[in-house]
């Protein structure tokens, strides 16, 4: 079994917590006492946790979780929207500063490795985004998703525009986005927008379970389906069949393609090493 990792941006008492097991790595938001909350250091932790772990050649699945009673209550307003010292216009300043293609939604948006989002509890806001932008989500059964940006006079401002007509068609998103309703588990499982609801005490170990079937797969196969998936959104059919290909023939040349072969004509599973 690998050794757990914990890389230089995941210091002690750090707010956003990583660590890589069995090629799996879980990156989990750690300020309970705030319910996850997240402050403006809390979106640099994030991001080079994300970075670190599509930069890894170990990685191949990461989750992201939370600690505590809630997978996050969204941006913490006393910090990012008003800059701490209680004004709007410093707040809206420091949203004009930010490099957005170095915040999290878009890092985690174009990330080639598999992620998981486990709602170990209820995320509002940015923190229904955050588990948005993630390829699967499992959600405990007490968790909810509160899209309420519209009742705090905003929009949704990390990706939730973009994702909820895809996920969900146009009529459905509007609804969801105008009114700022707030969904169960069991209906965001209905809905499409969770893959399943679990007890609240499996929702880790079930993301894991799943980590781990997608870990023992060729992981250059699986980040190129990523990457195919993420292009057929916003392509011609033609077009998409065209990149399908052009991906297809490094991966024929791999090494883990010809262990794929070998294995299936041996009926044994296959070991891949992700070259």
């Amino acid at each position: 079994m690998a050794k757990p990792h914990t890389p230089h941006v995941t210091p002690t008492g750090a707010e956003v917590l990583y660590a890589v097991v069995d090629h799996i790595a879980t990156i989990t938001l750690n300020r309970p006492e705030r319910m996850n909350t997240i402050s403006r250091d809390m979106l640099d932790q994030l991001t080079d946790c994300l970075l670190a772990a599509e930069n890894d050649p170990d990685v191949r699945v990461v989750i992201l979780t939370g600690t505590g009673r809630a997978f996050c209550a969204g941006l913490d307003l006393t910090e990012v929207t008003t800059g701490g010292d209680g004004g709007i216009a410093s707040g809206a300043a420091n949203a004009v500063n930010l490099d957005l293609r170095h915040t999290p939604p878009t890092v985690l948006f174009n990330m080639d490795k598999p992620t998981i989002c486990a709602l170990n509890g209820s995320a509002a806001g940015y923190g229904m985004d955050t588990a948005l932008g993630c390829d699967i989500r499992i959600m405990a059964q007490g968790a909810k998703l509160a899209a309420a940006f519209t009742k705090r006079g905003i929009v949704p401002e990390s990706g939730g525009t973009w994702f909820l007509p895809r996920l969900l068609g146009w009529s459905k998103a509007a609804e969801l986005i105008f009114t700022g309703r707030t969904l169960t588990a069991a209906e965001s499982v209905a809905m499409g927008l969770a893959s399943e609801a679990v007890p609240d005490a499996e929702v880790q170990s079930r993301a894991l379970a799943i980590a781990a079937e997608i870990a023992a797969n060729a992981p250059m196969a699986v980040q190129a389906s990523k990457r195919m998936m993420r292009m057929g959104m916003n392509e011609t059919f033609n077009d998409h069949v065209h990149h399908v290909f052009l991906q297809l023939l490094p991966l024929f040349r791999s090494q883990d393609a010809a262990e794929g072969m070998r294995a299936f004509m041996e009926k044994r599973p296959a070991q891949f090493v992700g070259r």
